[in-house]
């Protein structure tokens, strides 16, 4: 249920947001995320029958894994559009994503060897508040918009969603509460609307390997502009992956860290190669899985079943007869668990680094909000200028500077506000001169104004203000460290 709903939720982003056509959707992007999911899953389902045949033991239950929902709205929102707006043409945003999904394939295999270092010295709050902060904005209140523009038809399914996943309520037969609110809005929507016209499936849409249309990505502005989305998407991924390893192992299934990021980040250098935009992930679940009756076959089982779904077209049938109504309850939910999980899954006393790690992500939001509305009269930033914003009261430059690699700054900001909750004042100096280096060579806070919208323009001395001002920082805490210092409550 979790891929399809994640391929079906690719269909539609990518013809909603992005206009993909047809053909690319269906023939080459989901192809190729069918077969990455395949391939994952087939290896996990392996490594689960193994671990039960050493242990003797019939109970292992294998790794859930698919499509990485972080990155997909990530990727989708802050590489795919601001290309697709910037050159009209969605050949060219696929290809950066392909480029996208292959950098964080990197990170992930790579990081297999230095996965629990990356793990020690990240705080988790940093990485949640980062996650929390694209939920809350892009992903909640973009479909929380769509909701109540529609609500004829997609509030019904957000109250199956509410009942079930925070009202607790079961539904016959044990049917999970998302499948019951799609059914539910896509019949709701045939009888206000009447069915929509639904072709056979087109056929076989075979995977191709689009090694070209990656290397011209990889050796362009596509990949190396977007940087600062996919680094750290691709650390989030690999840390995220390690917190599941470890929810396995408490729930009695120990599986070897390195083979199972390293095969993790092998699913999504495949992804790249075949035509797919999106990484793949180990997933949240597993001891739930596991309380179910879940084994190893269910694994194999799932990419199999999702792959024939996609090859034989059934999945573009099955993507025009569920409207969009039916699915947004869905994707407001996962925004929402996100944002309360970056609050529950941290010590209490991290809520504040938390909360200032929204910042960034609510600027960057809000600027989508502003370019939007300035494409709709027929201006752009660069034509209003920052005169006109000064003006109004609005202090566009400070919004832009916390855009420009926002992830990385929420990360920065939230790791330095824990460390300083915890005592750790020479922590907090080290992030704050993380920051300044990073600002220093462009990575975050350094923008330039194109028709297009802002730009990151890499190199040296390209955000002196914020660098300094970080420094500042560094320097405040590591003078404070030299007195006696608090350590946690």
């Amino acid at each position: 249920m979790d891929n399809l709903v994640q391929l079906l939720l690719i269909a539609s982003l990518l013809k909603g947001v992005l206009g993909f056509p047809d053909a690319l959707v269906f023939g080459r992007v989901l192809p190729g995320a069918a077969l990455s999911i395949l391939l994952g899953n087939l290896f996990y389902a392996w490594q689960a029958r193994r671990l039960a045949l050493r242990e003797r033991r019939e109970d292992a239950c294998a790794l859930p894994y698919g499509i990485n929902t972080v990155s997909l709205f990530a990727f989708v929102f802050f590489i795919m559009l601001p290309v697709k707006l910037q050159t009209g043409d969605p050949e060219a945003a696929w290809r950066a994503g392909l480029a996208a999904c292959f950098i964080s394939g990197v990170i992930e295999t790579a990081g297999s060897l230095a996965g629990g270092w990356v793990r020690r010295v990240t705080p988790r709050a940093a990485l949640l508040s980062a996650l929390a902060g694209i939920a809350l904005t892009f992903i909640s209140m973009d479909f929380a918009f769509r909701i109540w523009e529609k609500p004829l038809v997609a509030m019904l399914p957000l109250g199956v969603i509410l009942l079930h996943y925070f009202g607790g309520a079961r539904f016959p037969g044990g049917l999970p509460g998302g499948l019951v609110a799609v059914a539910a809005g896509t019949l709701l929507s045939a009888l206000v609307y009447g069915l929509p016209e639904v072709p056979a499936p087109a056929g076989l849409a075979m995977p191709g390997l689009w090694l070209g249309p990656l290397f011209s990505a990889l050796t362009g502005p596509l990949a190396w502009g977007h940087l600062a989305v996919s680094l750290p998407m691709g650390l989030m991924t690999l840390v995220g992956s390690l917190m599941n390893l470890e929810s396995a192992e408490a729930a009695g299934d120990r599986y070897p860290t390195r083979s199972s990021l390293a095969v993790n980040g092998a699913g999504s250098l495949a992804a790249a190669l075949l035509g797919s935009c999106f990484p793949t992930t180990l997933y949240i679940g597993h001891p739930g899985w596991k309380a179910l009756g879940a084994r190893s076959a269910y694994s194999a089982l799932n990419g199999l079943a999702i792959t024939l779904l996609v090859l034989t077209g059934s999945l573009a049938a099955l993507a025009r007869l569920v409207p969009e109504e039916a699915v947004i309850a869905i994707l407001l939910w996962i925004g929402l668990v996100m944002v309360a999980q970056a609050f529950e899954a941290v010590p209490s006393r991290h809520a504040p680094a938390v909360a200032l790690g929204f910042v960034p992500s609510v600027a960057a939001w809000g600027l989508l909000m502003v370019q939007g509305a300035l494409r709709a009269t027929g201006s752009d930033l660069q034509k209003a200028g920052e005169a006109a914003f000064a003006a109004a009261g609005m202090h566009l430059p400070g919004m832009i500077a916390l855009e420009r690699g926002f992830l990385f700054s929420s990360m920065i900001l939230a790791a330095l506000a824990a460390a300083l909750i915890d005592g750790e004042r020479r922590r907090a100096a080290g992030w704050a001169l993380a920051g300044a280096v990073l600002s220093w060579f462009g990575v975050i806070h350094a923008y330039a104004l194109t028709p297009g919208g802002p730009v990151s323009p890499f190199g040296w001395g390209r955000a002196p203000g914020p660098a300094l001002g970080y420094l500042a920082m560094a320097a405040v805490f590591l003078l404070a460290g030299r007195g006696r210092e608090r350590k946690p409550s």
